[in-house]
């Protein structure tokens, strides 16, 4: 029997691509029991006996988050974007990223970013667009995510939690799109929405004025 923490917020449905042909697909996984090696309230370890698609018989361990990943890159009507910065603990290294959190089980995921805008950007969004859904790390974790895309800014006072300090950044959305390529901007996360946002912009999928001032050239 699974041993595992509460589940966060559902998924949405997962289609299956074009290509793909599930009646080809190799045997699954199967798991032949667990148990939880560590928990506290932000994770837990579990290991598991489990059989491989090969049907060897091996060891697993998986990092199961208590809470479903959520991001929001803020857009401003100049064709800005607001990041923070912040220092990570698991790199000891510098990192810009989109304001980013957590929802936990039963909370809506938008409202979470929402929450996330404010403490650590200092801004409320009148419009969004939840835009992609990933599966973060997906051969040690089951940490999934969900970004959103938002615009119609305004000013809120922030609220980081004790242990974040922050710094924030206002800079053209190309920019962050050329820091992505320098690999100036690493996160996985900010840099997976800023590339949905920039195939949006050019595909037509977001307000046409709202394309123009992300993919307009600062003069």
């Amino acid at each position: 029997m699974n041993d595992r923490p509460e589940a966060p917020s559902p998924d949405t449905a997962r289609p299956d691509p074009g290509w793909d042909d599930p009646a080809r697909r190799p045997p699954p996984w199967r798991d032949l029991g667990a148990r939880t090696l560590f928990r506290n309230p932000w994770l837990s370890l579990t290991g598991h006996r489990a059989t491989a698609p090969t049907g060897a018989t091996t060891d697993y361990v998986v990092m199961r988050p208590s809470a479903l990943a959520v991001g929001v890159l803020p857009l401003h009507e100049d064709g800005t974007v607001t990041l923070v910065g912040q220092h990570r603990f698991a790199l000891m290294a510098w990192s810009w990223e989109m304001p980013e959190g957590g929802a936990h089980a039963g909370e809506d995921a938008q409202a979470a970013a929402a929450r996330e805008l404010a403490e650590e950007a200092g801004l409320a969004a009148r419009s969004w667009r939840e835009v992609l859904r990933m599966d973060l790390s997906n051969s040690v974790t089951d940490e999934g995510a969900a970004a959103f895309l938002a615009w119609d800014l305004d000013p809120v006072p922030t609220a980081p939690d004790p242990t974040e300090a922050f710094q924030v950044a206002r800079v053209p959305f190309l920019s962050l799109l050329e820091a992505i390529s320098a690999g100036a901007v690493r996160d996985a996360f900010t840099v997976a929405t800023a590339l949905r946002a920039h195939h949006m912009a050019v595909t037509a999928e977001l307000p046409g004025w709202l394309a123009h001032v992300m993919l307009e050239r600062p003069r």
